[in-house]
């Protein structure tokens, strides 16, 4: 955040001041919604919700150090009050991206958004101070909350944007317009309420249109190996620079495997040269992830061969996504519980069967939300997928879409106790105590509303085996 008086921001956000003291004091960040993360200079953002109102918390904030409030009314301590203050939130943020000039990149897809702009921001690190969405606060309010943490100096501000329908991602790129715009992929992540493939690439595409034009700078980093993707530079004025395993790909990955564990490993080719990488995070489909950061840092400076050693080290900084813990015991649990889609489920499956080889693997499996129509076939497939992958245990967790995947497994043909659906995680855990063993490999998946991750963190807690098999954790 650069420093600005009340005043300042209320000129900026068309809003007006209340009780403020003199001398004015100086907003210099952080700029926060919990009242629990003030520091001395913060800017309290006061939001009214369902459950909570921040305004009940404004006095407190500014007794904790805040210089001021963004408010919907008078709170009594020093406050700049709007109309909406969701709207002043982003103006706020608009304002200071063109302030600062930081080189904006932004990404959005149907799946792998957060292990992809964690890819970037440890790229992008290596060639000056990186600013990026913490978790996935990729919406209308996280997005400018992370914008607004940038500071003077901030080399790269890289923004992760989600979208739950028509013309979401254009508001975003409107907060924080960027220079370089990635699209990963067209799936079926919220199917159920975009409508179908064709409207989630509508809206995906957004991105795109929304960059300057190539002679502007503007950069759009499209997937080559997904149709629906790889049809937007129809979209743009941008030069279009191509990722993936086909060939007019311009940062391209040949010779993909997988190593024992289960890590990808590949060739780079960029137009600056080849290079090898062995990654540490888990799962095929991460090459592609790491393909979209080669092409963003491609783009800043960064040689093929720096980007190859920055790929092969970096690790996952987002919690609940493929996040390995191996027991001391010989216990892996994979909890990847943050989210689920169809395309995000079949990779873990998959690379739960690359672990797993020689060893006894379970897919601890919940709904997967929105996807309307599809429901009931996509569930059915997971469970079809896991008997052809030959998944040792399938348990299937939750209400009637936890139901379709165990239907699916049966369905599937020569299995029968290999697959049972319980209804909660607690009784996962019940099931998993009493049959876990050490050596066996478990993932943990499903979207976030099944709230799956208390199986993984049992797991790892150590309370999912017998007393006489437990051992420490020996790394997360």
């Amino acid at each position: 955040m650069i420093p600005l008086t009340p005043a300042e921001i209320a000129g900026i956000v068309s809003g007006r001041v209340h009780d403020i003291p003199d001398p004015e004091p100086t907003v210099t960040g952080p700029v926060v919604k919990d009242s629990r993360e003030v520091r001395p200079g913060a800017l309290f953002v006061a939001f009214a919700g369902a459950r909570v109102d921040g305004h009940d918390y404004a006095a407190r904030a500014v007794a904790d150090g805040a210089a001021a409030v963004l408010a919907a009314r008078p709170v009594g301590v020093p406050a700049i009050v709007v109309d909406d203050v969701e709207a002043a939130l982003g103006a706020l943020a608009r304002h200071v991206v063109r302030r600062l000039g930081t080189t904006v990149v932004a990404l959005t897809g149907s799946a792998g958004k957060t292990s992809t702009k964690d890819l970037i921001a440890q790229l992008l690190r290596r060639l000056g101070p990186t600013v990026f969405t913490p978790g996935s606060l990729n919406n209308e309010i996280g997005l400018p909350l992370t914008a607004l943490s940038a500071e003077e100096g901030t080399r790269h501000l890289v923004l992760e944007m989600g979208a739950r329908g028509i013309g979401h991602i254009r508001y975003l790129t409107g907060l924080t317009p960027p220079r370089i715009g990635v699209v990963l992929n067209v799936g079926s992540a919220h199917i159920g309420e975009f409508g179908g493939r064709e409207q989630i690439a509508l809206a995906k595409g957004e991105l795109v249109e929304s960059l300057p034009p190539a002679d502007e700078g503007g950069v759009a980093v499209l997937n080559a190996d997904d149709p629906l993707v790889r049809a937007m530079r129809a979209r743009t004025e941008a030069r279009v620079l191509l990722f993936g395993e086909a060939e007019e790909a311009d940062i391209r990955a040949e010779n993909v495997r997988l190593t024992p564990k289960g890590q990808p490993a590949f060739t780079l080719h960029t137009p600056t040269g080849c290079s090898d990488v062995t990654m540490r995070l888990y799962g095929e489909h991460h090459v592609s992830n790491a393909l979209a950061a080669a092409a963003v840092a491609h783009e800043l400076g960064m040689p093929a061969e720096g980007i190859a050693t920055a790929l092969s080290e970096a690790g996952t900084l987002s919690r609940w996504r493929m996040e390995v813990t191996e027991r001391s015991d010989g216990v892996t649990v994979v909890n990847d519980a943050y989210n689920a889609n169809p395309e995000s489920v079949r990779a873990a499956l998959r690379a739960l069967a690359a672990m797993g080889k020689g060893r006894r693997t379970w897919a601890v499996l919940g709904e997967m939300a929105e996807l309307g129509e599809e429901s009931l076939a996509e569930h059915d497939a997971v469970g079809r997928m896991a008997v052809r992958l030959n998944v040792s245990k399938l348990v299937a967790v939750g209400g009637r879409e936890a139901r379709w995947i165990d239907m699916g497994a049966k369905n599937e043909g020569s299995w029968g106790e290999e697959s049972v659906h319980v209804s909660d995680a607690q009784a996962a855990i019940d099931l998993l105590r009493d049959d876990l063993r050490p050596g066996d490999v478990v993932l943990v998946k499903a979207s976030r509303s099944a709230g799956l991750e208390k199986v993984a963190l049992a797991l790892v807690e150590g309370r999912g085996i017998p007393a006489e098999g437990r051992g420490e954790v020996a790394g997360r």
